[in-house]
């Protein structure tokens, strides 16, 4: 301990410490992307958003209304569309305003989204996904999401881009890395009614793996019949759902 606080002085005395050591208070709030910024929101819109929609959104309002967040993305659900209008065009924006906050007008909006017209209800988009109002095999209204159709696109870029600047490894490393990338991206998005994205992200990854493996030599050396056995080899995932079944999520077994 002595040691180390003679150190210490050393290092003041050096002006070392207070080049390693220097806090900074940006006036643009947390990096877009830090890690520490999905904390700092939490912690933060508690107090902006969530006690206050507890204790003064929710006894205003004349219906049931709901508030779901994750960061800095939230999106707010009311029965009456009075109750919706209110909060959109007042409450909200002057609560956030005491807190020098503003909403994102492009990422903002009012929709309709009710199960008793489907026909008519809009979609809307959050923190990946599509929601919206279809049916299920019961011909009953069922809340169906997907892969938002930027991110699927944006997803299907990078593997692309990915395997074409990993394509010179060895094929395990390769096919190791991949299965990875693979079960990361069932485990998010595997959700009920989002196999067709799923699929359609599995399909593009194997097709873009099996031309650029052709393009190592001068002569095509994988067929499709050989590919997909190779898949198999290496234990690559196919797509599924990871989403538990709502009688399994709360199961106390």
């Amino acid at each position: 301990m002595r040691r180390d606080e003679s150190d210490r002085s050393k290092w003041m005395k050096a002006g070392v410490l207070e080049d390693i050591f220097t806090v900074i208070h940006p006036g643009t709030g947390t990096p877009q992307g830090g890690v520490i910024s999905p904390i700092l929101a939490n912690i933060y819109l508690h107090y902006v958003l969530d006690l206050w929609f507890e204790k003064v959104v929710r006894k205003e309002a004349k219906g049931e209304c709901l508030l779901i967040r994750y960061a800095d993305d939230f999106v707010c659900a009311f029965r009456y569309k009075a109750d919706a209008e209110r909060f959109y065009e007042q409450g909200m924006k002057e609560r956030l305003k005491k807190f020098a906050l503003e909403v994102a007008e492009e990422k903002t909006r009012m929709i309709r989204f009710t199960r008793y017209e489907v026909h008519k209800s809009e979609s809307f988009e959050f923190l990946g996904f599509e929601f919206r109002w279809g049916q299920n095999r019961h011909k009953r209204p069922q809340v169906k999401c997907r892969t938002m159709r930027g991110k699927l696109r944006k997803a299907c870029r990078d593997i692309e881009a990915w395997i074409k600047g990993n394509r010179h490894k060895g094929i395990r490393p390769l096919m190791a890395t991949l299965a990875r990338k693979l079960r990361g991206h069932w485990n998010y998005y595997g959700v009920h009614f989002n196999s067709k994205s799923l699929w359609r992200y599995y399909g593009h990854a194997c097709s873009v793996v099996h031309k650029w493996l052709n393009r190592r030599s001068q002569r095509r050396s994988f067929t499709w019949e050989r590919f997909l056995a190779m898949l198999d080899r290496y234990c690559i995932p196919k797509p599924c759902i990871t989403e538990k079944s709502p009688r399994r999520r709360f199961s106390y077994n």
